[in-house]
C-alpha cells in the first residue's frame, strides 16, 4: 500500500472523528439549553403565581411586610436576572422565601382555611415539585456535556471550537436548612 494513501485513510478517520465529536458537544450543549429553558417555564410559573400569594398574605398578616418585601424583591431579581447564572442564584433565593411565605399560614388560621390561599398554595407546591425534577435533569444534562468538555478526546475538540463548560443549578448551604419564622413580638434583649 502507499504511504500517501495511508496518510490519507488517516486523515479521513480524523476528519470524521472530529465533526462526530464536534456534532456530539453541539448536541449536548444544545441538550443543556433546552433542559433550562424547561426548567425556567416552571420557574416563571412560580414567579407568576408569588404576586397572587403576596396578596393573599397581605389581607391577613400585615406585621409580616418585611418576608413579603423580601419575596417581591426575590421575585424581582428572578424576573431580571439575564443569565442562567443569575436565575439559578435568584431562584435559589426565592424558593427559601417562598418556604417562609407558606409556613405564614401556622400563624394565621383564617389565612389557612382561605380557599384562594390554599389553591395557589397547591399551585406553587406542584410547580416547586416541577421545578425540582427540572432541576435534576438540567444537572444531569449539565454533567453528560461538561464530561464531554473535559474527558479526552473529545476535550481537544471542546477547547479547539472553545466549547464552555456549563453551570449546575445548586442551592447555596444557607438555603438548604429548614426556614426559621417566629411570630413573637418580644425582641430579645
Amino acid at each position: 500500500m502507499n504511504i500517501g494513501i495511508i496518510i490519507l485513510i488517516i486523515a479521513l478517520i480524523l476528519v470524521i472523528w472530529f465533526i462526530a465529536t464536534y456534532n456530539g458537544l453541539i448536541s449536548s450543549r444544545n441538550s443543556v439549553k433546552t433542559q433550562f429553558a424547561q426548567m425556567d417555564v416552571q420557574l416563571k410559573r412560580r414567579s407568576d403565581l408569588i404576586p397572587n400569594l403576596v396578596e393573599t398574605v397581605k389581607g391577613y398578616a400585615n406585621h409580616e411586610s418585611e418576608t413579603l418585601e423580601k419575596v417581591v424583591k426575590a421575585r424581582n431579581q428572578y424576573a431580571n436576572a439575564a443569565t442562567p447564572e443569575d436565575k439559578i442564584k435568584a431562584s435559589g433565593e426565592l424558593s427559601g422565601l417562598v418556604s417562609r411565605l407558606l409556613m405564614l399560614q401556622e400563624s394565621y388560621p383564617d389565612l389557612k382555611a382561605n380557599t384562594n390561599f390554599i389553591q395557589l398554595q397547591t399551585d406553587l407546591k406542584e410547580t416547586e415539585d416541577k421545578i425540582s425534577v427540572a432541576r435534576q435533569f438540567y444537572n444531569d444534562t449539565v454533567l453528560r456535556y461538561n464530561n464531554m468538555v473535559e474527558k479526552v478526546p473529545s476535550n481537544l475538540v471542546a477547547s479547539l471550537c472553545k466549547f464552555e463548560k456549563e453551570p449546575f443549578f445548586k442551592i447555596d448551604e444557607a438555603e438548604k436548612e429548614a426556614p426559621k419564622v417566629s411570630f413573637d413580638d418580644k425582641k430579645e434583649a
